[in-house]
């Protein structure tokens, strides 16, 4: 597979699941999450005016924390909706319904994740939520930075922007991984989180989605309009999992997209 491979689901929206909108329990959640989380962490919201008021719109962030996709709705000036593995969704018992009623809160969306044709159906996904005029976050690094360097974007945030044509708005998360650095149950109250908001990018001249290069160069752009607003080491690599097996060895040594 080379960089130039097309990533266009074949699925027809007949066969594709049909986005579970936030509603009430968002709108309750955004009213008092957003206010409480202001006033405890108090944190620093650079770029407000760039994020445009309506019509469809990419937040396409650093991924330092968990609580990222609770740092962007609370300072975002527009709700926000992102995806969140189903299992979050699923669970029985009290603890099940909390764990449910928390992420809807914040606007998150039930996915199944994986590769193939579990990351066409979330491309999906979020092309109808942008259809509708709507706003999602993602993380074209794909995974949480360990080590709080900044990692090579996967190509999937520039095809949904070039196929949908939504402008993409740059975010730069400081100081998450600190507030909640990886393993950790509970946020500090110590810290404070910076959360800065760049200029509209308007991906269209690099070409159709349908064009590899043109995926990766929009990627390339998004990338260095992250690194600008965080200030973080780059990685100068893909985050990915060490690979187990030999098979999995031999295809990430080979030349292939990253979605």
């Amino acid at each position: 597979m080379t960089s130039e491979q097309s990533v266009e689901p074949e699925s027809s929206p007949e066969e594709t699941a049909k986005p579970r909108h936030a509603g009430f329990t968002y709108t309750l959640g955004r009213s008092l999450i957003t206010p409480l989380a202001r006033i405890v962490y108090r944190p620093r919201i650079e770029g407000r005016e760039n994020v445009p008021p309506t019509g469809p719109v990419i937040f396409a962030s650093n991924h330092l924390s968990f609580i990222d996709s609770i740092a962007i709705p609370v300072a975002a000036p527009r709700p926000v909706h992102f995806l969140a593995k189903s299992s979050y969704f699923e669970g029985t018992g009290f603890r099940g319904w909390m764990s449910k009623t928390f992420f809807e809160s914040i606007g998150a969306i039930p996915v199944r994740r994986g590769a193939g044709q579990a990351a066409l159906d979330a491309l999906d996904l979020q092309r109808q939520l942008l259809d509708e005029g709507l706003t999602v976050a993602l993380y074209p690094e794909g995974t949480r930075s360990t080590d709080g360097r900044l990692y090579k974007g996967r190509t999937g945030v520039a095809f949904l922007a070039l196929q949908t044509g939504a402008p993409v708005v740059p975010v730069g998360l400081v100081g998450t991984d600190k507030v909640m650095p990886v393993g950790a149950k509970m946020p500090t109250l110590k810290e404070r989180i910076t959360v800065r908001f760049g200029e509209p990018l308007d991906l269209s001249p690099h070409g159709p989605a349908t064009s590899g290069r043109a995926r990766r160069l929009a990627t390339d752009e998004i990338m260095a309009a992250i690194h600008g607003l965080s200030g973080q080491e780059l990685a100068g690599a893909y985050n990915e999992a060490p690979a187990q097996g030999t098979i999995e060895k031999i295809i990430q040594a080979l030349p292939h997209e990253r979605r």
